[in-house]
């Protein structure tokens, strides 16, 4: 069976008809008759929306309706690439409404009556190879494009049509219509981070199964950082023997013994060559392509802990590291460095076909090669000045090595700093002033900015929202991203390639969550992608969301439909109601975060809601009149973030007893105390406990309690899960 070749060669080709395509597709949509029209009835009407996302460019309705059902015929070409693509259409529509087609392949360009035709035309010149057209009469369907890739997307646009309403006693009708439709943008992907948890083979090609139905079409696979190294290299064993396995951090993980080793439990996994080869021809037959990261000179500690010798210490780690954050180890500039990671990235090259790498280049800390006698010696052997211009001699070593293997180097915004090859693709995530900066110099850029594209930030604010960073990315907020800035300058754009949105997994440990995570807010990334900026309307996409979320419950997708919710507070604030910690404020805004427990192993997990910067809470407005005594629940989770510097600023309250204590005070954190909870009987356990009930002074009014542990080291670090008033 023939694959789509999906590498990203023809990126630059395409950037100049992108702009016309559109325009192209709406012209002729409106001005043609196609010649197929068989009825009086199927005349073209107004436009009119449908229930499809992203948004097609154009779709113009038409008197009549095609009746879909069991035994309905879809008819292909003796072509292989439309054979798969026929079948795929007709497995989609038996998985999610349990409706079988019947397929044959025909040997003459006549079309039966009552049929669906998948056909591949000639290319238009210069036309985009993601372009295609359905046109749907009450004779039959044709869906048709130059290429395979535009023949998977009207695949894709045809059984959301079929999926946007009920089947009713096993018919389906479809209303008439004609689509003409192209893509705004070439590159409209996702990233997932499988270097923090890993996630399973099938996983990840349903979740690039899951892109495909959206027609995104580039999947930037993280698959090193200092918490894991998940791909094999088989000339350096060790990067999977000892990166790819760790003990989490937390005392209830170093509790679980492995009876087979009498140590901790290691946890983690990775992805053996011939497991990728899999995955990427998989993502090949969905039109997606498979950007691999691997991480330098930043994010090594997983390496360096399997190859010491990489390292710039003297004194390298000894296992590999279970904290999040940014880690002061950085790979040494020595030639048998840089030998190494060009054999690593030769094997990468062999198991990844498309055009890209991408080769990090963020939050590399320079403490480290700043105090090296080596490294500084080895910058005055090559005349480099400072510490900022051997991180741009790095990547440019490197860059100059992909290529000479006709390969291109991506790499998040700052390897700007110091200079970089005209050659090389920058991605944006502090913001967009990358990607400004990028294009000005004439470099392609892609826009993935913080927090907006950001999908470890969370949903929504409620208590039942998975792990996640503390700001809340609304669905609304997502969609609102504009990915070609006003600062870049006309004859500039061609080098916004497109936009992509991050699934960081630092505090997402689950399949499941990742996929909660991600959806539906990648639909709104398929759309600002996909969709003419004419197309894009909120209320109009929030419309076609309940069509969308059938499709995902039929396909078994997790998702949020936090966006349907009805809106406003449904909190009742009053005496005696039990607030978790996602429903108290918290005291300042420095670093916040929705964390898990570590306890216990297996089941469910309580999460909390932590400034870790200052774990201090108000439960605001509550009623003291009725109220006799209060009861909390608290938490304890480890510290494992490396914040650097900022540690030191966190301000800790001495306790009184050896355990500690949970103070509330009245109206504020300064005001007087209304209760002290001794922390003792939590000490025994590692997941929640209720502390016992504490008496309060009869208050009258409406006042906000402060909240606030005592402790003398940060680690563990105690957290509130609920806080419960009591008549």
């Amino acid at each position: 069976m023939l694959t789509t070749n999906c590498s990203y060669s023809g990126l630059r080709t395409l950037r100049w008809v992108l702009a016309c395509v559109a325009a192209a597709a709406f012209l002729g949509a409106c001005l043609s008759v196609p010649a197929t029209l068989k009825n009086e009835h199927d005349v073209p009407r107004a436009s009119a929306p449908v229930d499809v996302i992203p948004a097609p460019a154009m779709a113009v309705s038409r008197d009549g309706v095609f009746p879909l059902r069991a035994g309905t015929r879809i008819t292909i070409p003796r072509d292989p690439q439309a054979a798969r693509i026929a079948h795929y259409f007709a497995d989609l529509l038996q998985q999610t409404r349990g409706m079988r087609l019947e397929l044959v392949e025909r040997s003459s360009a006549s079309v039966a009556e009552h049929s669906i035709v998948f056909r591949l035309d000639p290319p238009a010149l210069g036309s985009n190879p993601e372009s295609y057209a359905i046109e749907v009469t009450s004779q039959r369907i044709v869906a048709s494009a130059g290429d395979a890739r535009g023949l998977f997307y009207a695949a894709v646009t045809l059984w959301q049509l079929c999926t946007s309403g009920t089947a009713h006693s096993g018919l389906i009708e479809l209303p008439a219509l004609r689509i003409d439709d192209s893509p705004r943008l070439a590159w409209r992907g996702l990233m997932l981070d499988s270097a923090r948890h890993y996630q399973s083979p099938e996983f990840i090609m349903q979740f690039i199964d899951w892109m495909a139905l959206h027609k995104l079409n580039v999947l930037h696979w993280h698959l090193t950082d200092d918490q894991g190294w998940r791909l094999e290299i088989k000339r350096y064993p060790r990067l999977t023997q000892i990166g790819a396995w760790r003990v989490p951090a937390g005392a209830a993980a170093a509790a679980d013994i492995d009876p087979a080793t009498g140590r901790s439990r290691l946890y983690g996994g990775f992805y053996s060559q011939d497991t990728v080869r899999r995955i990427v021809a998989h993502a090949a037959q969905r039109n997606v392509t498979i950007v691999p990261e691997i991480d330098m000179p930043g994010h090594a500690s997983a390496a360096i802990v399997a190859y010491p010798e990489l390292g710039v210490t003297a004194r390298p780690l000894e296992a590999v590291p279970a904290d999040w954050g940014v880690y002061p180890n950085l790979y040494n500039v020595e030639d048998n460095t840089f030998t190494f990671l060009e054999n690593v990235l030769d094997e990468v090259m062999a198991l990844f076909p498309g055009e890209y790498v991408h080769a990090g280049g963020d939050e590399a800390v320079k403490d480290q090669w700043k105090a090296s006698a080596r490294v500084q010696a080895r910058m005055r052997q090559l005349g480099i000045a400072d510490e900022q211009a051997l991180q741009s001699y790095f990547i440019q070593r490197i860059e100059k090595y992909l290529n000479a293997h006709g390969r291109r180097l991506i790499g998040w915004d700052e390897i700007l700093e110091g200079g970089i090859a005209q050659d090389a693709t920058v991605m944006s995530w502090r913001g967009i002033d990358g990607a400004v900066s990028a294009a000005r110099a004439g470099h392609d850029t892609v826009l993935s900015p913080w927090p907006t594209l950001y999908f470890d930030n969370r949903q929504g604010a409620g208590s039942t929202e998975p792990p996640g960073r503390g700001h809340v990315g609304a669905l609304r907020e997502v969609y609102g991203f504009e990915p070609i800035p006003a600062g870049i300058a006309a004859n500039q754009r061609q080098h916004i390639l497109g936009l992509q949105a991050n699934v960081w997994t630092e505090h997402i440990r689950t399949e499941d969550r990742v996929a909660y995570m991600t959806f539906p807010r990648a639909a709104a990334v398929a759309e600002i992608g996909w969709s003419a900026p004419e197309r894009r309307d909120w209320d109009g996409f929030v419309q076609r969301l309940p069509a969308e979320f059938a499709r995902y419950r039929a396909l078994g997708l997790r998702y949020s439909d936090d966006v349907l919710r009805p809106s406003g507070d449904s909190r009742q604030w009053g005496a005696f109601e039990r607030r978790p910690s996602q429903e108290l404020k918290t005291c300042t805004d420095k670093l916040v975060l929705s964390v898990e427990d570590d306890a216990p192993i297996g089941g469910e997990r309580a999460i909390f809601l932590i400034d870790i910067m200052n774990p201090c809470w108000i439960f605001e407005s509550a009623d003291l009149s009725r109220a006799a005594a209060l009861q909390v629940a608290v938490g304890q989770v480890p510290f494992n973030f490396q914040i650097g510097k900022d540690r030191e600023a966190i301000k800790l309250t001495a306790p009184q007893t050896p355990a500690g204590e949970l103070e509330v005070r009245l109206d504020n954190c300064e005001g007087q105390p209304l209760a002290v909870l001794p922390l003792a009987p939590a000490l025994a356990s590692n997941a929640v406990t209720t502390l016992p009930m504490a008496r309060i002074a009869h208050t009258q009014g409406r006042h906000d309690l402060c909240f606030r542990f005592t402790q003398r080291t940060l680690d563990p670090l105690w957290a509130l899960d609920w806080v419960q008033l009591l008549e």
